[in-house]
């Protein structure tokens, strides 16, 4: 995979790369009881956001901006379809990571489970279990929490940012294994309900013996 797709794969912090060990080599402290409390408090948060939709604002590692709009109906399910420009969609079905690119007109999909998508889309969040957050941090009108796989099966680190008042998923940032960045903003994030179900169903576009052996 190019340099240019792994970033189009992060931007929906969806990516699936190469085994992670930058990220293993110190376990994190403990969480004070107040960071677990922030911790708690989010994952009370992400369980009852069944279905939702709005706006997200991407910058990838090199400073590019592209928008799109989001759909979350968990569990396992997320679509983000960018604006044009952009030819990019991006599906989680609730098995797998699906990335169609109309302009370059390619296809891939990964593991949701190799994603860090599957960090908060998972029927039961658990933030004690298989997951480490490795920082609390505390902000003016809300707080961050990084997290990354405790079993190390995948790459880099994701970083879920939230409002107090009233609490709400405002973005999260993405680091793979080389240290770049992918940000997320999320723009009017609102709970939704009977979202269409064939927004989160993407099939390989094209012919049958075209690049099926890739994925």
């Amino acid at each position: 995979m190019t340099t240019r797709r792994r970033l189009l794969v992060l931007a929906a912090a969806a990516a699936a790369v190469p085994p992670l060990n930058a990220f293993a080599a110190t376990p994190p402290a403990a969480l004070s009881s107040d960071d677990q409390a922030l911790v708690d408090r989010a994952v009370a948060y992400l369980e009852g956001l069944t279905e939702a939709r709005g706006r997200f604002v991407q910058t990838d590692a090199r400073g590019a901006t592209s928008q799109g709009e989001l759909f979350l109906k968990r569990p396992g399910k997320a679509r983000f379809a960018y604006d044009p420009p952009s030819g990019l969609l991006v599906v989680s079905d609730g098995g797998k990571v699906s990335i169609a690119d109309s302009r370059l007109k390619t296809f891939d999909a990964y593991p949701l489970m190799a994603t860090p998508l599957s960090l908060f889309l998972a029927k039961t969040i658990r933030l004690d279990r298989g997951v480490q957050v490795t920082r609390v941090a505390r902000a003016a009108d809300g707080f961050t929490i990084t997290a990354r796989d405790g079993k190390k099966e995948t790459a880099g680190q994701i970083s879920l940012t939230f409002t107090d008042s009233p609490m709400t998923l405002v973005g999260w940032s993405v680091t793979d294994a080389q240290g770049r960045t992918t940000q997320v903003r999320i723009q009017g994030l609102q709970r939704a309900t009977g979202l269409d179900p064939s927004l989160f169903v993407l099939k390989d576009p094209r012919p049958k013996n075209v690049g099926r052996g890739k994925l």
